[in-house]
């Protein structure tokens, strides 16, 4: 079974939000919360209700979703949540372009009802 249709198998259902309203087509990805083995995904977002730690995810996704080549102002959603994409790589196998990983966060906004 080739990588992008196990992806399409066994991933989450997702799509690409641009602020504008422009949407990707809904695609599948797989996403994995990043183990803490040091402190560089422990910081978060000060709210004007206290701390709110930021999740850190690490996403793989079919090629045809480049997240390389995004703009800042996209956001990958999944389900409910949204996350914004921090950095992200093409992984080739020889010449072939396999997936792409990216390491996303959650996004954390200030709801109305806690003002």
């Amino acid at each position: 079974m080739h990588i992008a249709q196990f992806i399409d198998r066994y991933g989450r259902k997702a799509k690409l939000k641009q602020e504008d309203g422009w949407e990707s087509t809904p695609f599948h990805c797989f996403l994995q919360p990043l183990r803490y083995k040091n402190k560089m995904y422990l910081y978060g977002v000060n709210t004007r209700i206290g701390y709110n730690a930021q999740g850190y995810y690490l996403y793989i996704g079919p090629p045809e979703h480049d997240l390389t080549a995004l703009a800042d102002n996209v956001t990958l959603c999944i389900g409910n949540e949204r996350y914004r994409i921090d950095r992200a790589e093409k992984v080739y196998c020889g010449e072939q372009l396999y997936y792409v990983w990216a390491i996303v966060r959650t996004v954390v906004e200030e709801s109305e009802e806690s003002l």
